[in-house]
């Protein structure tokens, strides 16, 4: 009884892992539905500072922490001793300590609170695989955009300054390149010089590929492309996979039951042949 017990102990979900597959399917739809009000309860309280008499910023508080409250109570529900984990734990404790104490009368903050609602930030990272996924990809398209921009401006600015009064310091490089790099083009500074004019034609083409990427990982966290799943294949083509997965192997049945039509004609041909003559009667 031991052993078996211990075999279906060992068999069974983990802690933190979802309890079944409608479990780990239910959580996946909700992280995707998530995501963006979980991203809004993390940051906007820290730009719209919660404060009795303003009932804006109240609300905003009240519904960012129900926002995480329902987050936590829905991993508690589909996972497997979520509070056990260290996750879960951090979780908890978000949860109560940025509850809305501030509606108690005489009840400030300060400072700890702003560092209790960053930790917000950090429990997103954390607990949000697309998150992370995310701010990878804007990392990325950030480093890349950085380096185009002092690159560009280092060029336009030692190709322009010397007859180019409107590239009077590095700092109008910059302005000019990150103008240029964001497709905004205001002209207060323009280039007279070929090679700067070609340096201003290769931002250009990098901004609205940098553009590109960044939208396409916006599109892709909230959904409004198809994401890769874990074979390889894209969720929406599934079916149709499938459906083509039906036909092959209908297409090799068929095939197969020609073949063996083509043996029993073969045999029946045969059969129909006259044998050799034994003599008459």
């Amino acid at each position: 009884m031991n052993a078996t017990e211990g075999a279906s102990t060992e068999a069974g979900p983990r802690r933190g892992q979802p309890r079944d597959a409608a479990a780990a399917a239910a959580l996946a739809r909700y992280d995707r539905r998530a995501r963006l009000p979980i991203i809004l309860s993390a940051v906007l309280p820290l730009i719209i500072v919660p404060e009795q008499g303003n009932w804006v910023a109240v609300l905003i508080g009240v519904v960012s922490w129900l926002v995480f409250v329902v987050d936590f109570f829905t991993h508690q529900r589909l996972l497997v001793n979520y509070l056990g984990t260290r996750l879960g734990k951090f979780d908890l404790a978000i949860v109560l300590l940025t509850a809305p104490w501030f509606l108690l009368a005489g009840a400030h903050g300060g400072s700890i609170v702003v560092v209790l609602r960053l930790a917000r930030l950090s429990r997103l990272l954390l607990a949000t695989k697309g998150v992370r996924r995310l701010f990878a990809r804007l990392g990325r398209v950030a480093i890349i955009a950085v380096a185009v921009l002092f690159v560009g401006a280092a060029m336009a600015y030692f190709a322009e300054h010397p007859t180019n009064p409107e590239f009077a310091t590095f700092g109008d490089a910059i302005w000019w390149a990150t103008v240029t790099l964001t497709t905004v083009g205001y002209g207060d500074i323009v280039p007279i010089t070929t090679a700067g004019r070609v340096d201003g034609a290769a931002i250009m083409f990098m901004g609205v590929a940098l553009l590109g990427l960044l939208a396409g990982s916006l599109a892709s966290f909230f959904g409004l492309q198809p994401e890769e799943a874990g074979n390889g294949q894209q969720t929406p083509n599934d079916p149709v996979l499938a459906e083509l997965a039906l036909l092959r192997a209908e297409v090799k049945e068929l095939a197969g039951l020609r073949e063996q039509l083509a043996v029993l004609t073969g045999q029946l041909a045969a059969g129909d042949k006259p044998g050799p003559s034994t003599g008459a009667e």
